[in-house]
């Protein structure tokens, strides 16, 4: 009996120190649920199980732990095409060895935080869709022995930071849209090795500085120079696709490499870890005695038991903690901290302003120019500074979901980066905890929106048809810009009159206000499909997507023209769809007056056909078939004429103004 004794005192004894041991740190459990918050589609269900009732976060799909229990070492979730962004959080899981997410379809950038992760040996986020450079932090991570970034959208150039890595043996790289020299130069010596690498001397620089890399492929990318000497002993195939300078034919011809847009990617071929594969040991017994198989089970319900007490402990020690490591509860100055990040260097002139500031500006909030159930537009006046319009979110902390705070980050970035005469400047951004506020500031754009002018009934509120006209072809500029010069294309969620705003000159102004009503009811829903329809191009089912949505643009466009020329709401309860009642007239020469508001009695019959030759195409019901904005910009631009004098066969009053203001 000492031995069976001496058993249970063991087992009580560990079990009660698992009752006691430490679970995993604060800041790795915020990590994982961070990430699981940046994740806003997950139709595997690969992330089902990760939620605080299950009391081990080690059994969480995808997690691997120390055998302790008190540290994650691996996160391995690929191919479960999980859609969101990369939380920078991640970067708190200090002793993470492997970070796995290949063949998702993550967005956005490499946050900069991932490489304080300095025991990480194996880095896999390829087959997703992110962008951006590479940072220079990378060289950071000088354990790294695994790379693999092949096929996203990554641009910039390779840091030769990648040469601090003197473990690294495997980098893939290939099928992104990466330019540049590949860095790697210096005086090298060969050595007979098992791998036949170059041995290189001090001076050695970037990729030569890791001697022991023995796979690597850059190709598809756009890469300029020469293939160092140091890396000749790569295949061929690593370096084909790009812009090198060799006599292989399978570089890109030149005119991809005077800066053009790659073609569409060759199939992928995915790089492939070798996995480790685990043994179960065969045991066999030998037969017992009936009173040492009696003794067993009796032991094994008792330990079972305290098993039970200990798992028990565990979850109410969880809930105990449950609101301060829950990130999608209220978590205060917490959640404010470590939520949001925006890069400084992709805002350019962009600035953080506080409520305070803003309040002040807007007369307390009280200057209320536009409204909608999900945001409000006041009108301000900076100190010093330029009038200002601020769009204010109208949503609870409580429903701000880590999901919509990513995409307000990514929308600010997006929209720093637009720079034209006719798209809206934004000037800078709010978020603040106490209270809850999310803004974003424009400049103002003093004589309100095409909507309102469209459908002023008053005394001398209608525009004239050149005054249509230069709004029509600033429109199409503007639209030309975000959908060919902007990388990657910019689209107009709600292109309509209420989203084109004049300046005091009346140039159009391109503003997207509109774009948080389809994110916040998309986060309400959390499913389903979002359309586009009408005069509406709201965004598609994946953010990612948005850009691919630029014909849904320019359907809304020649909704928008129709409504230009002919004063008519795009729809209403009397009169139905404007398309529809427009469709008799657009292509037949003897009624295409008829589309034309009645109180403009000057217009151009030429500029008329040209205008209803561009509705034909962009209301085209084959997407496919519909021209692009640039175009359609080239026909408005070059067949319309926007000479002042043909407004002036009249002595109107109307006319006799806007000559004044032109002149």
């Amino acid at each position: 009996m000492n031995l069976f004794t001496s058993f249970l005192f063991l087992s009580l004894i560990s079990t009660l120190s698992l009752v006691d041991s430490e679970t995993l740190p604060e800041n790795e459990v915020w990590a994982l649920t961070s990430f699981k918050e940046a994740i806003y589609e997950d139709p595997n269900q690969a992330l089902s199980n990760w939620n605080m009732l299950e009391s081990d976060l080690c059994n969480w799909f995808g997690v691997t732990c120390t055998v302790a229990g008190d540290h994650v070492t691996k996160l391995n979730i690929s191919g479960s095409s999980l859609k969101g962004f990369l939380a920078r959080e991640l970067g708190q899981i200090t002793y993470l060895q492997e970070l796995i997410l290949h063949g998702n379809n993550l967005i956005g950038t490499i946050p900069k935080e991932l490489f304080m992760l300095k025991s990480l040996q194996v880095l896999d986020l390829g087959m997703n869709h992110l962008t951006g450079p590479i940072p220079t932090e990378i060289g950071n991570l000088t354990l790294l022995v695994n790379i693999n970034l092949q096929s996203n959208g990554l641009t910039g150039r390779l840091p030769p930071e990648l040469g601090n890595l003197r473990y690294l043996q495997e980098l893939w790289l290939d099928r992104n849209r990466l330019q540049g020299t590949i860095p790697a130069s210096g005086t090298y010596s060969f050595a007979s090795t098992m791998h036949g690498t170059y041995v290189s001397k001090d001076n050695a620089t970037g990729l030569c500085r890791s001697p022991q890399l023995k796979l690597a492929d850059f190709s598809y990318n756009f890469l300029v120079g020469s293939v160092p000497k140091c890396l000749e002993y790569l295949p061929r195939q690593s370096f084909q696709g790009n812009c090198l300078q060799s006599n292989d034919p399978k570089q890109r011809p030149s005119t991809q490499c005077g800066g053009a847009s790659p073609a569409k990617s060759q199939p992928v071929v995915s790089n492939q870890y070798h996995q480790i594969a685990d043994h179960a040991r065969k045991h066999h017994g030998a037969s017992e005695p009936t009173w040492l198989l009696a003794l067993e089970i009796v032991a094994g319900t008792m330990v079972g038991s305290l098993f039970l007490v200990a798992a028990l402990a565990t979850v109410q020690r969880c809930n105990n903690k449950s609101s301060i490591i829950i990130p999608w509860k209220k978590s205060g100055s917490l959640k404010d901290h470590n939520a949001v990040y925006i890069d400084p260097n992709m805002l350019k002139d962009v600035r953080r302003y506080s409520r305070l500031e803003l309040e002040e500006a807007c007369e307390d909030f009280s200057n209320i120019i536009g409204s909608s159930p999900d945001s409000v537009v006041y009108k301000g006046t900076m100190k010093g500074g330029p009038e200002i319009a601020v769009i204010s979110l109208c949503i609870k902390e409580e429903s701000w979901t880590g999901y919509l705070e990513l995409y307000f980050q990514r929308e600010v970035v997006e929209l720093a980066k637009l720079d034209h005469e006719n798209t809206g400047k934004l000037l800078g951004y709010c978020r603040e905890s106490n209270p809850f506020s999310r803004m974003l500031v424009f400049d103002y754009a003093s004589n309100g929106t095409l909507h309102e002018h469209l459908h002023c009934y008053e005394e001398g509120c209608q525009f004239s048809w050149t005054r249509r006209m230069k709004i029509v072809i600033g429109i199409a500029r503007g639209l030309k810009y975000l959908h060919t010069e902007v990388e990657p294309p910019f689209t107009i969620s709600e292109l309509n009159s209420s989203a084109v705003y004049l300046t005091e000159e009346f140039s159009p102004k391109l503003v997207d206000f509109e774009s948080w009503k389809t994110i916040l009811e998309r986060s309400e829903k959390n499913s389903g499909t979002i359309s586009s329809q009408g005069a509406v191009c709201v965004l598609p089912n994946s953010l990612e997507a948005r850009h691919l949505d630029t014909k849904g643009n320019v359907h809304a466009f020649g909704v928008l023209l129709l409504e230009i020329i002919s004063g008519r709401l795009p729809h209403c309860k009397e009169k139905g769809y404007l398309v529809d009642w427009a469709k008799d007239y657009l292509e037949k020469p003897e009624v295409m007056p008829q589309l034309v508001n009645p109180e403009l009695k000057n217009f151009r019959q030429d500029d008329l056909k040209v205008i209803c030759e561009v509705i034909t195409l962009c209301i085209n019901p084959d997407t496919a078939a519909r021209p692009s904005m640039r175009e359609l910009y080239s026909m408005l631009e070059s067949r319309i004429d926007t000479s002042v004098n043909i407004d002036f066969k009249s002595s109107s009053s109307l006319a006799w103004a806007e000559l004044a203001l032109l002149s």
